[in-house]
């Protein structure tokens, strides 16, 4: 019997999650998020029932999920993904029952597939990945830990993400190419040749629009 499971941020990724997560059989013990927040209901059924303090304390009875969203910086999911490991906790993998991971793939720990989503034969994907709706990653295609593939994209055969990369919804990768680390691509652009600058980039051919300022994520201040 697998263990329920404690998601961590109440916002609208965690619908997302909560709803794939109970498509995949998963019990749903409670969500952790900010203190304001607790005694609310993310959904019916579904209520606050603690913050992220009280992680420790659910270390034996559940496993995690992390359900904060990732746009513009992956810093607080990085930050809680390493809070739970630090304690103990184990990170699960949601696959929706919808969404379709071949055999011959491999999905890191606190990774969540979303409906409809398809993740082909030899494709490898990191630790605390979002691969929302609808998104196609094909044959042998790597990414790194703690991305964001939005809802739609299409990353083609053999191409390789770095980690905390995010693909902007309905984006296409061509195939064999490779995105560096640190970088975001924005919704509908087509990447036809790899890039590696941090930055934004968005188009079609998609082009660098912000350099990254200094430090490891891109500064939207």
């Amino acid at each position: 019997m697998q263990k329920p499971l404690i998601l961590i941020g109440g916002g609208g990724h965690c619908k997302s999650v909560i709803e794939a997560a109970e498509s995949a059989g998963y019990n749903i013990l409670g969500i952790l998020d900010m203190p304001e927040n607790v005694g609310n209901d993310v959904l019916p059924g579904h209520k606050v029932i603690g913050t992220d303090d009280d992680i420790p304390f659910y270390v034996d009875k559940a496993k995690f999920v992390i359900t904060v969203g990732f746009i513009k910086n992956p810093a607080f999911r990085i930050k809680i993904y390493n809070k739970v490991k630090e304690v103990g906790g184990k990170l699960a993998t949601v696959v929706a029952s919808t969404a379709h991971v071949s055999k011959y793939a491999t999905i890191g720990e606190g990774t969540v597939v979303l409906h409809h989503a398809f993740v082909n034969a030899g494709a490898k994907v990191g630790k605390n990945v979002i691969i929302n709706n609808f998104v196609n990653i094909e044959h042998g295609v790597e990414i790194g830990d703690q991305c964001h593939i939005s809802t739609g994209a299409m990353l083609n055969g053999e191409c390789k993400i770095g980690e905390r990369v995010f693909v902007g919804s309905q984006s296409v990768l061509a195939n064999c190419i490779s995105v560096g680390e640190d970088i975001i691509i924005g919704a509908g652009s087509v990447v036809g040749k790899s890039i590696s600058e941090k930055g934004i980039y968005a188009g079609n051919p998609a082009i660098i629009k912000v350099r990254a300022k200094n430090g490891t994520y891109i500064n939207h201040s």
